[in-house]
């Protein structure tokens, strides 16, 4: 059966456990866009996007794995499983003593057109890791409500975009301003944030 589309994801989960090995590829393509936008979420400096969005993926086919019909629903499974794998995935990096950039995270992507934005932290000022301070604080869905609750209406469509994985120049376009008006927005968003995050 190749329309897939029509099923549910229980259905699609059962398929795959009775051997229909192209619905894992399909759950694959389906959830990209949650793996996308997590990892945009948790980039870190020191690391390549490539890679977070990857150990994302992980979590999403661990999820399509271990996933049990009818235990609730799977999306928000597959939310749990790909957090849980980049979270993972940032410990570790931050484990890496001796690297400075570990001590930086993002709330999105770079690409090829821009630099991202960065959140520093001083990670020689508490005992804990930053990115774990950043996560014991609270979950992500709720920081970003927080922090779209600070930002102008412009500052939020913008996160919004970037958040997606636009780039700068995407984003100028498809807003329809100067792609320097763009950068702009997104250092006021990261000097907010930094406000907010600070101890």
């Amino acid at each position: 059966m190749s329309n897939y589309s029509e099923l549910t994801d229980d259905e699609l989960i059962l398929l795959l456990r009775d051997g229909d090995s192209q619905v894992m590829d399909y759950l694959m393509e389906k959830y990209k866009y949650l793996v996308r936008k997590k990892a945009n979420a948790l980039f870190l400096l020191g690391g390549d996007n490539d890679d977070l969005i990857q150990e994302g993926m992980i979590g999403l086919f661990k999820a399509a794995r271990d996933y049990e019909p009818g235990a609730g629903s799977f999306y928000h499974f597959a939310e749990l499983c790909i957090s849980r794998q980049l979270y993972t995935a940032i410990e570790a990096a931050a484990r890496k003593k001796h690297t400075p950039l570990n001590s930086y995270i993002s709330l999105s992507g770079g690409d090829s057109d821009s630099e991202g934005t960065f959140l520093e932290f001083n990670a020689a000022a508490n005992d804990r890791n930053p990115e774990q301070m950043f996560i014991d604080r609270e979950s992500l869905e709720d920081f970003l409500s927080r922090i779209r609750d600070r930002l102008s209406p412009l500052e939020k469509t913008v996160l919004d975009y970037y958040l997606e994985g636009m780039s700068y120049r995407a984003i100028a376009d498809v807003m329809n301003r100067p792609e320097k008006s763009i950068d702009n927005a997104l250092q006021r968003i990261r000097g907010k944030v930094q406000d907010f995050i600070d101890f």
